[in-house]
């Protein structure tokens, strides 16, 4: 890897990627162990919301682990962004539905000062770091960059109805959503609308990697979760054209990402001569 033009970050932000996997820990124990975490979550979550949330939370685990291995501009500067969108948008979400959280227990406060300073620290890292190109990139060809274009405008337009009118946008979801879930699933979308438009231009390897195996993780575990969920509580009907419909959407995500890694693993680093 080339480090002159991918440095690497500070040593504080090593710190704050393991501060955040360690938080994460929780939250990926929505889909592993949910009986264990559901009582301590800062909101009541239905079974079918808290292994949604604990697949999503289990990827972004595992891409600030990738963070904080490589602790480079690549892939440092795309999983910033996307956690910097995700947790403003779910900040926001917060915001407005204050109504969802019990200020009396620990929980809430918690989750607020964690999404809070997610914020400032991404922030503040990619503001420092504002005037600094993208890391050496893989040429694309015109297809891959007319495709992730294509799929950076659709993540972002269902992203932004979910934020903007949940309850339109996500009534087709094999189970029943609320607006609060709908708005902080929407920055699960705009994330990822996000991260791929970022590297389309340019895609330097790490990214490209990092990328298509957060698609490939939330596609599986949004489906696996689903699955498992729904053979403890017999709710879905797998033959509505709504289910089949989300189903294609995370299958999409999923083989998405399977491409990504896949082009990624055809362009390995020349090594330095």
């Amino acid at each position: 890897m080339q480090t002159s033009d991918n440095p690497p970050f500070p040593a504080a932000l090593r710190l704050f990627s393991a501060a955040v996997i360690i938080v994460l820990i929780v939250g990926a124990g929505l889909f592993f162990a949910p009986a264990l975490v559901k009582a301590r979550w800062p909101w009541a979550v239905t079974p079918f919301n808290a292994r949604f949330l604990g697949g999503f939370y289990t990827t972004e685990m595992v891409v600030m682990a990738a963070l904080l291995v490589w602790n480079r501009w690549s892939p440092g500067r795309l999983v910033l962004v996307m956690a910097f969108i995700f947790t403003v948008i779910v900040s926001v979400a917060s915001f407005i539905n204050f109504g969802y959280f019990d200020f009396a227990r620990k929980a809430p406060w918690l989750w607020f000062v964690v999404y809070l300073a997610s914020v400032a620290v991404s922030g503040w890292f990619l503001w420092r770091s504002r005037a600094r190109p993208s890391a050496k990139g893989l040429t694309l060809n015109p297809a891959w960059r007319g495709y992730m274009q294509l799929e950076s405008a659709i993540l972002g337009f269902y992203g932004a109805g979910l934020l903007l009118f949940p309850l339109t946008f996500s009534s087709f979801w094999p189970w029943p959503i609320d607006a609060f879930h709908a708005q902080v699933y929407s920055a699960i979308f705009l994330a990822g609308a996000g991260g791929i438009y970022l590297v389309w231009r340019s895609a330097p390897r790490e990214e490209l990697l990092v990328l298509g195996l957060a698609q490939l993780l939330i596609g599986l575990f949004a489906i696996i979760g689903l699955t498992i969920t729904d053979a403890a509580v017999h709710k879905i009907n797998w033959s509505a054209t709504g289910t089949l419909c989300w189903l294609a959407l995370f299958g999409w995500i999923g083989v998405s990402g399977l491409f990504k890694l896949y082009a990624a693993s055809r362009h390995r680093p020349q090594p330095a001569s």
